[in-house]
């Protein structure tokens, strides 16, 4: 073997062995360096301790409001619009006169018809008293049979026309009562569209009248979110009336609570969402029908972990927090929230109370980075949330995942 191939053979060998040697030094000293990160570069960064709350949790849902009752009145008969006994805004009382019609045309028509009534009863007793006729002389054997049956025939006749004639009178008598419009219930008058003078016809708008000692919130919740609800109310049970409130256009919360009255029977195919319905007392007619609004629902949630929004990044639509363990290292780590919070998370999954977890700066932090933690109380964050239900915790708006 010449000397070229001999150092050949050992070359390559002792190659592989050498980089393997400098691969293997290079990993045990990185791993060394980051054991031994001099304290300087270890950023001091905010930590908190992950505790337990009994939490108030409100839903909010968009509201639909209406009156307990809103309808529509409109001309029964045609006629000039002769009075106007209201205004619109006006509150009314059930039976209390809000339009005048002309009724001239439909006193005529009673006339008529209590004539055409007088006539008839008049052919009817005569008719009678034919037949009485009739019958003595078909007893004597005077005349024949047929002519009772004759007389018979015509009494019968005239009181179907008596029938009818009554029945005319008790139209014409409805039609003149369709005159006077009156208000069905006590409520509030809508807008008035006719002015006095105006052609009214069957059907037309006169006014709406609204119903709004109390109003209706219809609104729509999820699948998961109705379950949810039944759980925490039984054999549909109402929630407390404390528990349900509203919120208004403007922001501003309504004054008087409501309750939750019915629940529809079936989910609708297309959003996989289902209707309750809320009443709320209205004794100072502030709501109206058709306003809009947010119902809001309250839930206590005992033991719920909380969790800094601050605290929280996202990798591929996944959320993560960086845990520190007994060392102060840098851990990645994923959970799955429940419900966010205004300013927190309520997880669900993938953290347990007692995780410390970097409050602020997790931007600059790497897993397995060494830090040096700044500890932050957890009851300074949860501090500026108003204090209310019985559990003391946390009172925050819930938007469910």
């Amino acid at each position: 073997m010449s000397v070229s191939a001999l150092f050949r053979s050992f070359s390559l060998p002792l190659a592989a062995a050498a980089l393997s040697a400098l691969l293997a030094g290079c990993s045990a000293k990185g791993e060394t360096e980051a054991a031994q990160q001099p304290a300087a570069e270890q950023p001091t960064l905010p930590v908190t301790q992950l505790v337990t709350k009994d939490t108030v949790l409100y839903r909010k849902y968009v509201a639909d409001i209406q009156a307990l009752r809103n309808v529509e009145l409109r001309g029964r008969v045609p006629g000039f619009l002769e009075h106007i006994h209201v205004d619109e805004g006006q509150s009314v009382k059930a039976g209390q006169l809000l339009f005048s019609i002309n009724d001239a045309p439909f006193r005529t028509q009673i006339s008529k018809a209590q004539a055409a009534l007088a006539s008839a009863q008049a052919e009817t007793r005569v008719a009678e008293l034919e037949v009485k006729q009739v019958t003595m002389l078909v007893e004597k054997n005077i005349v024949s049979s047929t002519e009772l049956e004759v007389a018979k025939a015509k009494l019968k006749a005239a009181q179907s026309h008596v029938a009818q004639a009554s029945s005319a009178l008790a139209s014409a008598r409805l039609n003149l009562s369709y005159t006077q419009v009156r208000a069905p219930f006590d409520g509030i008058i809508d807008r008035i569209p006719l002015k006095v003078g105006s052609l009214v016809d069957d059907g037309t708008l006169l006014t709406t009248v609204s119903d709004i000692r109390a109003v209706y919130a219809y609104f729509t919740v999820s699948e998961g979110e109705y379950l949810d609800y039944m759980k925490r109310h039984p054999r549909g049970s109402a929630a407390p009336a404390d528990d349900v409130h509203l919120i208004l256009a403007d922001g501003s919360s309504y004054p008087h609570a409501g309750r939750i009255e019915t629940v529809e029977s079936e989910f609708d195919a297309n959003t996989g969402s289902i209707a309750f319905r809320a009443r709320f007392e209205n004794p100072g007619r502030l709501l109206k029908h058709g306003a809009t609004g947010r119902v809001q629902l309250a839930s206590e949630v005992d033991n719920a972990l909380l969790l800094p929004q601050k605290a929280v990044f996202e990798l591929q639509d996944k959320n993560y927090v960086f845990v520190v363990d007994k060392n102060n290292r840098l851990h990645q780590q994923h959970f799955v929230p429940r419900t966010r919070l205004s300013h927190f998370y309520l997880v669900e999954s993938g953290l347990q109370p007692g995780d410390r977890v970097v409050y602020e700066g997790v931007q600059d932090a790497r897993d397995g980075m060494l830090i040096r933690p700044q500890p932050i109380g957890m009851d300074s964050l949860l501090a500026p949330a108003p204090s209310r239900g019985n559990g003391g915790g946390p009172v925050a708006t819930a938007h469910a995942f």
